[in-house]
């Protein structure tokens, strides 16, 4: 009988979690607009410069301890790679609790194509609701309003069809 219950009681954390997570998320395109994130190697990204070129940009928040995350990241590198001529732009944050030199050398091995800065201050997480799991995926469309959010692995068939249509737009 106790096996139902810890599944109960998972569920119920999960559910608690993701409505949080949900209810605090970010999803204003003015919000989104005023983002200016530097990247470990000192880029300026300007979201509103990207919406201007009518850009939809994927924010990922990651980490070099996240097995998910590093399992995830050879599909999002070809999303990426994929989609950016038809209009995609792509951050990956890693988080506050990770170590810079392991940042820079997970950049370095896996040759990520895309910009990627590190929340040092926890900042860039608290404007995107306060996340509390990685990896954690938001779709921020042209306007700059988030119009998809994942957390854990993404559904891949799912975030190709919500990047495809909102580039469509």
């Amino acid at each position: 009988m106790a096996f139902p219950i810890k599944w109960l009681i998972a569920a119920g954390i999960v559910a608690v979690v993701g409505a949080t997570a949900y209810k605090n998320m970010a999803s204003t395109g003015a919000e989104m607009s005023a983002l200016n994130i530097t990247t470990i190697d000192q880029k300026q990204v300007n979201f509103a410069t990207w919406q201007s070129q009518g850009k939809v940009t994927v924010v990922n928040f990651w980490a070099t301890s996240c097995s998910t995350c590093m399992k995830e990241m050879p599909r999002m590198v070809q999303m990426y790679n994929e989609l950016k001529p038809k209009g995609l732009e792509y951050v990956g944050i890693a988080m506050a609790y990770d170590n810079p030199e392991y940042i820079k050398n997970d950049v370095n091995e896996k040759k990520l194509p895309f910009n990627i800065a590190w929340d040092q201050s926890g900042a860039l997480s608290a404007k995107f609701g306060n996340i509390l799991g990685t990896p954690t995926t938001f779709v921020i469309d042209k306007q700059g309003k988030i119009i998809k959010q994942y957390v854990g692995e993404p559904n891949w068939d799912e975030i190709y069809a919500v990047i495809n249509k909102a580039i469509a737009v």
